[in-house]
């Protein structure tokens, strides 16, 4: 309940207050760590549905996969490459992939209710 309240009062700051801590240079690597942190949520409640769930490997693949997927951002962006493309794709990949094997937990758990 704690957590909802949080996001409730997060998103409402974000829309009422016209806050702009990030300049627009690093959009592209912040917004490449926010999919990266999504998909570790994502992952970190699949695990939770299947009773695996550990939050050690939570929280280092929370930080390590917003750092790497920033990092790999940036220094594509300083060669010129634009491997945050790559990111975006294993990200995106396993973010909609967790969701599907999520879907299919719930309506099973449903299901043998």
């Amino acid at each position: 309940m704690i957590g909802v309240l949080g996001i409730i009062i997060g998103l409402a700051i974000g829309f009422y207050l016209p806050v702009n801590l990030v300049p627009t240079v690093y959009s592209a690597y912040i917004s490449v760590a926010i999919l990266a942190a999504i998909d570790s949520v994502f992952g970190a409640l699949r695990a939770s549905f299947e009773n695996k769930f550990d939050s050690t490997i939570f929280v280092t693949g929370f930080i390590g996969n917003a750092i790497i997927a920033g990092l790999l951002a940036y220094f594509g962006d300083k060669m010129g490459v634009p491997l945050y493309y790559a990111a975006i794709f294993t990200f995106g990949f396993r973010l909609f992939q967790n969701f599907a094997i999520i879907r299919r937990l719930l309506i099973e758990k449903i299901g043998n209710r």
